[in-house]
């Protein structure tokens, strides 16, 4: 079995990393795989397309932020990547990201749409069937059902400055992704699958594959931690995200740093330099790392995750402190409550910190549930989530031949 995949980034980013590990599991199939990208640069040893250049990406981002064109620029480009895949002759042809500055979907998906090889495209977010935005919840925006106008998230990624080509885009993404009949959509939560459902989308088949993660690397991770923070008689709430932006939540940790006394102590990975200056004293700030032994030693030490995001698709960093035996608080929000099981984690209502900071305060003095944590893991580890792809495929390629 041949297998292309197309995506913004290569082994980098939450999607690079998918396209690579699913890549390497492939490999140990015996099946080949290339994956074409956009942006940045790839790991050695993979198989890979460059479609664009930075110049390329440059233009592209220049363009879209006064055109509102995001992913329908960068031609040229697009129609040197079709001959590859033509050369090539893939059997699947696997999509993930198709926005981030490097690639026509006009071009590709037109191509795809008579190329009659079958086509799976994962949603990493809603993009796929909105005008504009990846995400609506925030704005509390339903447009996306009957057609996009008047974007109320014009200005967030892919940000536009000047028009609002929402309405076009809605209307061009659903004529160009329904042209593709051998299409097979997948949701890495059912909460996603939901929303496709009741999208343009709908006549499409949707499977549903989670996340998953490195459970070889995210593991209990003893370390110093919390003598090197002086932090030994402390309870610790965790959170961790990879940009701290409005929808993660960052408001909810600040509004508890007021609450809390010097009993429990916040600890927040992932904020930048600006933001770091910005936090109350009551607040241990770290910036993004890529140390995944650190990462999983801090998950281990703390002794609750909080997840206060504002929209969330299937978030990693659940998985990632359930598998480091850390229990989860988590809003009702999006795929964020879908791996969290009643014996060891909580979800509250979304924005009612209220009600976190209370579970927090009844934790103190419990025992931590990291065994019931620990079992939950095994069911997402990322071998056994893209055996699910694998059998994706061949289940597709044997109805095509019958």
């Amino acid at each position: 079995m041949k297998v292309l995949q197309i995506n913004a980034v290569c082994g980098n980013c939450s999607t690079g990393k998918i396209a690579v590990d699913l890549y390497r599991v492939l490999e140990k199939h015996g099946d080949q795989c290339k994956i074409a990208y956009g942006r940045r640069s790839a790991p050695e040893g993979i198989d890979t397309i460059k479609i664009a250049n930075k110049l390329d990406n440059l233009i592209h981002i220049g363009l879209s932020m006064l055109l509102d064109n995001s992913a329908f620029l960068t031609k040229r480009k697009t129609k040197k990547l079709i001959k590859k895949i033509e050369e090539y002759e893939p059997d699947i042809i696997q999509l993930h990201s198709l926005q981030g500055y490097y690639i026509d979907i006009n071009t590709l998906l037109t191509f795809l749409a008579k190329y009659h090889k079958p086509v799976v495209y994962t949603l990493h977010n809603c993009w796929s069937f909105t005008g504009h935005c990846n995400y609506f919840d925030y704005a509390k925006c339903d447009k996306w059902k009957t057609g996009c106008k008047n974007c109320p998230q014009k200005a967030t990624y892919p940000p536009s400055l000047v028009l609002d080509r929402s309405s076009q885009n809605y209307q061009k993404k659903q004529q160009l992704l329904n042209g593709i009949k051998d299409l097979t959509l997948v949701t890495p939560s059912k909460w996603l699958s939901d929303l496709v459902k009741q999208s343009y989308l709908k006549n499409h088949e949707v499977i549903t594959i989670n996340n998953g993660i490195d459970l070889s690397k995210f593991k209990p991770t003893n370390g110093d931690f919390r003598k090197k923070h002086n932090l030994e008689e402390k309870f610790i709430i965790l959170g961790v995200a990879n940009v701290w932006e409005k929808r993660k939540g960052l408001e909810a940790f600040l509004e508890l740093a007021k609450k809390l006394d010097d009993k429990f102590q916040i600890i927040l990975v992932g904020l930048n330099k600006r933001q770091l200056k910005k936090i109350p004293k009551n607040i241990i700030g770290i910036t993004r790392t890529n140390n995944i032994e650190e990462l999983a030693e801090i998950y281990t030490t703390a002794d609750v995750f909080f997840n206060p995001t504002l929209e969330e698709n299937f978030p990693t960093v659940n998985l990632e402190a359930m598998a480091c035996g850390t229990p989860i608080i988590t809003y009702k929000t999006g795929g964020s409550t879908e791996m969290v099981e009643p014996s060891w984690g909580y979800v509250v209502e979304k924005q009612d910190t209220k009600a976190a900071e209370q579970i927090i305060r009844n934790l103190v003095g419990k025992e931590k549930k990291t065994k019931e944590c620990l079992e939950s893991a095994k069911k997402y580890s990322k071998e056994s989530k893209f055996e699910e792809y694998i059998a994706l495929y061949h289940k597709i390629l044997k109805n095509k031949e019958a």
